[in-house]
């Protein structure tokens, strides 16, 4: 049957804020949503020209493509330092990182935890999906317990590697940030409170108020092997388990 085109109405528009290039995020994961948030985040606030985003290395590697916007690609783990730079040198422009849990909660571990010590008036997106998607699917700290990846095969052993790293939560003990929370995306409810929480983080920048951090329970169907709704079933049941959703810091709510 035919599509009666002049009866369907058009709900929705790619963000101003992103350009016409395609994304090079693997089908099925969670980064193409999270860039497309930010990017309407960026629209509504009316704060595209004098934005600056901070590409990790990771999946999120060309950011700097795909958004109307300055931006920097910075080498692994130096991202919240770089913005810190940024931000002090230009405090009228905002500022966000964008990392994954390799970059900011392993090779930028320090980085990211004394920026946040020091209340930086930047906004972090920190997506976890407990593993180093871009390089082949290695342990990341933040990788469960018996979770098989390339460098586990036999799954993640506390006895020899640890435990997955609560980084929100150690971050939440510090006296400095304002906003701290983590949020997901595997079903509209999740992906509407993910985009408020994200709009707040980048209103408490433009405020002054300081540092906002969001970390997202994100899929990685190709190095999880699993399909994509299969993917989003693992984060509802198992991953939030492990790191449960919610605000940990929300200063002056």
């Amino acid at each position: 049957m035919p599509v009666d085109t002049a009866r369907m109405t058009k709900v929705f528009s790619r963000p101003q804020s992103l350009t016409e290039a395609h994304f090079t995020y693997c089908p099925g994961c969670h980064h193409g949503l999270i860039t497309r948030i930010i990017g309407q985040t960026i629209d509504e606030l009316g704060i595209a020209e004098r934005t600056i985003g901070i590409a990790p290395v990771g999946c999120a590697v060309f950011a700097y493509l795909w958004y109307r916007c300055d931006a920097l690609q910075v080498a692994h783990g130096r991202a919240s330092a770089v913005a810190t730079g940024l931000k002090r040198a230009r405090p009228d422009r905002i500022v966000f990182s964008y990392q994954g849990d390799g970059d900011f909660a392993s090779i930028g571990t320090a980085e990211s935890i004394h920026a946040a010590n020091r209340g930086e008036n930047i906004t972090v997106i920190f997506v976890n999906n407990q593993i180093y998607g871009m390089t082949g699917g290695e342990m990341a700290p933040t990788t469960l317990v018996s979770q098989r990846t390339t460098t586990t095969p036999e799954g993640r052993d506390p006895a020899t590697t640890g435990y997955p790293i609560r980084f929100s939560e150690l971050l939440a003990q510090l006296d400095a940030p304002v906003y701290i929370t983590r949020q997901a995306l595997y079903d509209t409810r999740r992906i509407m409170d993910c985009t408020k929480a994200i709009k707040k983080a980048f209103q408490n920048q433009v405020d002054g108020k300081g540092y906002s951090l969001v970390e997202i329970l994100s899929t990685c169907p190709t190095n999880w092997h699993m399909s994509p709704l299969q993917a989003n079933e693992h984060v509802a049941t198992t991953v939030t388990k492990v790191f449960p959703l919610g605000d940990l810091v929300n200063k002056g709510a």
